[in-house]
């Protein structure tokens, strides 16, 4: 299937990714893979903003159901995502990619803010900003967080880089006649509970009509591919 051409998208990446083949932490090699896709994005055009998540140092849920304070653990998970985000920012500016990190959790000395209008000035000097910290809100996940910055930052659509090439019918993992789906559109995705992203950030992307394109951001190269209308993925999008 052809896709449109995107021009400007916001990348959402799990921090599972970022922990390559380990069990957990940041992987220096994977993000420098992944910033390498990021670069290649950028040399074809396309503007980007990336969203980055926590789960590999530590995700909100899972401290909760240790017996965390819910609020408590949601505010460590964000403050993980901050470690991915300099991690990423890092490898990006190692190979000249200019970069900003902006926290929703005010830290001076490490990043900036977020602040809607000087995150559309950096993209529109060409520079790749990365939101890190969640929407600084405990209940709320990075990819809620996704679809709400996708929207501030009036991006055409949301990429979704996982270990999984697309959305399908059953875990390809545990079931290996599970099929893939070429497109599906929102409402699909939320009458049937199909483990897109959480139904909030499903719903934000519905209702301000940002496509949510979900391919296996582990395969090399891949990022360019899907982003030229090839390689292989799922596109969520409303219906005709």
């Amino acid at each position: 299937m052809t896709r449109p051409r995107f021009n400007r998208i916001l990348l959402k990446l799990s921090g599972e990714v970022l922990m390559g083949s380990g069990q957990y932490g940041i992987d220096t090699t994977m993000c420098d893979r992944v910033a390498r896709e990021i670069q290649a994005a950028r040399s074809e055009g396309h503007d980007l903003c990336v969203v980055v998540g926590g789960g590999n140092i530590f995700r909100g849920l899972a401290g909760a159901a240790q017996g965390f304070d819910r609020a408590s653990a949601d505010y460590m998970g964000m403050l993980a995502t901050v470690m991915n985000a300099l991690a990423m920012q890092n490898a990006l500016e190692r190979i000249g990619v200019e970069t900003r990190v902006q926290s929703a959790i005010p830290m001076a000395s490490v990043c900036e803010p977020y602040i809607r209008r000087r995150a559309v000035r950096h993209m529109e000097k060409g520079r790749v900003v990365i939101f890190a910290a969640g929407t600084g809100n405990p209940f709320f996940t990075t990819d809620t967080t996704a679809a709400l910055r996708a929207a501030e930052m009036g991006c055409e659509a949301l990429f979704k880089g996982t270990s999984v090439d697309g959305v399908y019918d059953a875990d390809p993992k545990k079931v290996p006649t599970a099929k893939r789906y070429e497109t599906l559109g929102f409402n699909r995705v939320l009458a049937d509970d199909l483990k897109v992203m959480d139904a909030s950030a499903v719903a934000l992307c519905r209702d301000n009509n940002i496509p949510i394109v979900v391919f296996n951001i582990r395969d090399e190269g891949n990022l360019a591919a899907v982003l030229a209308g090839e390689g292989v993925s799922t596109t969520v999008q409303n219906d005709a």
